[in-house]
């Protein structure tokens, strides 16, 4: 199985994270903030990734080191758990639909990281969150992770379905490229041979 566990201290969060890339999209997420554990619980359920985090942050401040670190934290747990990424099927998109919204989310298992975010909020907050922090994480998540990630809310008028069909939209198109091709189980998806940092 390819499972793998990080933990990362700082003098502003202090994060324990647990996954399992071939798991059931169980999840046990405690990060202090209500609505972004909502939306990792999503990202477990729809990704069938199974994730354990705990995260205790200088919410005393604001939200901001806590989502950003959460977003570090879980990238490079999934890195850990690729390995050396023999067999995985490597891009993947999915489009997600929450009522009046349709989110688009694309990934490359590259080892280059990248983030392209077209993502609007009609409002500043969802609940006490600032909806700014949503692409914080998605960018410390992507590069921790070692991936090219563009998300585009393609229209939508609601802030919560707006950034739930994104964290689900990630979650389906992740969930599709960490699987393994059973028609190339025993190689590495590239014409160089290699994933990852060589790239």
């Amino acid at each position: 199985m390819r499972i793998a566990a990080y933990d990362r201290k700082t003098k502003e969060t202090s994060i324990d994270v647990a996954l399992n890339l071939d798991g059931t999209g169980i999840y046990d997420v405690h990060t202090g903030i209500g609505f972004l554990d909502h939306m990792l619980e999503q990202l477990s359920r729809h990704s069938l990734i199974d994730i354990e985090l705990k995260c205790e942050g200088d919410l005393h401040i604001d939200g901001h080191h806590t989502t950003e670190d959460c977003g570090i934290a879980l990238g490079t747990a999934v890195k850990k758990a690729l390995g050396g990424m023999k067999g995985i099927t490597r891009y993947a998109n999915a489009y997600i639909p929450m009522d009046e919204t349709l989110t688009r989310a694309a990934i490359d298992i590259s080892g280059r990281p990248f983030l392209v975010w077209r993502v609007e909020f009609p409002r500043d907050k969802i609940g006490e969150m600032d909806t700014e922090l949503f692409e914080e994480f998605f960018r410390a998540f992507a590069f921790a992770a070692g991936v090219t990630l563009h998300v585009e809310n393609l229209y939508g008028t609601n802030s919560h379905h707006i950034i739930e069909s994104c964290f689900k939209a990630l979650a389906r198109a992740l969930r599709a490229a960490v699987e393994i091709d059973p028609r190339k189980a025993d190689a590495v998806p590239s014409t160089k041979g290699t994933l990852g940092d060589s790239l």
